[in-house]
């Protein structure tokens, strides 16, 4: 699948901001920015991972820069994020 560089979210306390580019390797490569990566970076992680896998994008480099977003909003982000990077809209029937 080809990505293309995508940008979903803001930096407002309570979001998440997404960044999606092509990957120089095989694989998703989270980098991420978070306050409270301590206690939640391992679930942050996963969210993006099962989201991104779920939509059929494995090769891409993911920069997130979270502000204390909810499960629910780092998946809306990471959805919208892959919607603009692959052009595959998954909320047509």
């Amino acid at each position: 699948m080809e990505i293309k560089n995508a940008v979903a979210g803001t930096l407002e306390s309570g979001d998440i901001m997404i960044q999606i580019a092509p990957a120089e390797k095989e694989g998703l490569h989270i980098d991420l920015d978070s306050t409270v990566a301590a206690q939640f970076g391992r679930q942050i992680r996963a969210v993006i991972e099962e989201t991104l896998t779920g939509m059929g994008v494995t090769d891409a480099e993911i920069k997130a820069t979270d502000k204390g977003a909810r499960d629910c909003t780092i998946r809306a982000r990471v959805t919208a994020a892959a919607v603009r990077a692959t052009g595959v809209d998954v909320w047509e029937s």
